[in-house]
């Protein structure tokens, strides 16, 4: 289960109406509770530095990522996810999310932004113990 202030999902969902029709991405950091579930505590837009396909692709600089890890560590929290949106398209993961999702354990939330409107948004835990066995995992938001 995915724990998210409202504010925080006002937020990512807002993001991928303004940066429509090019996905948003960004990262959702929190703590995992012992019971595995991860409680968002704040979420960090980033830039999609895909040039080729923005419009159906994201890619996050690592540089960024590492950044963004840095401050939350510092602030306590750990990435706990990953949030993305799909412009009109479901908020269902592609084969492209899943070659590309690596952090097991972790949350992606994905928004399906139609129109340049926020309609649907959707979140999988990446579960597995490697990337042989990896796997999506269909889970629940609670907006707190």
């Amino acid at each position: 289960m995915l724990k998210i202030v409202r504010k925080d999902y006002a937020a990512l969902r807002r993001h991928g109406e303004e940066t429509y029709p090019h996905e948003c991405c960004g990262v959702l950091l929190g703590r995992v509770a012992e019971n595995g579930i991860r409680s968002v505590s704040s979420t960090a837009r980033c830039g999609n530095t895909r040039t080729d396909s923005p419009q159906n692709r994201y890619n996050i600089d690592p540089r960024e990522l590492v950044r963004i890890q840095r401050e939350g560590r510092e602030r306590g929290e750990d990435i706990v996810g990953f949030y993305h949106s799909h412009p009109d398209h479901p908020a269902r993961w592609s084969s492209t999310d899943f070659a590309e999702a690596h952090w097991i354990g972790c949350s992606y939330v994905i928004t399906s932004v139609e129109q340049g409107k926020a309609a649907i948004t959707n979140s999988f835990e990446l579960a597995g113990s490697d990337e042989a066995d990896k796997q999506f995992v269909d889970e629940q938001i609670e907006i707190e």
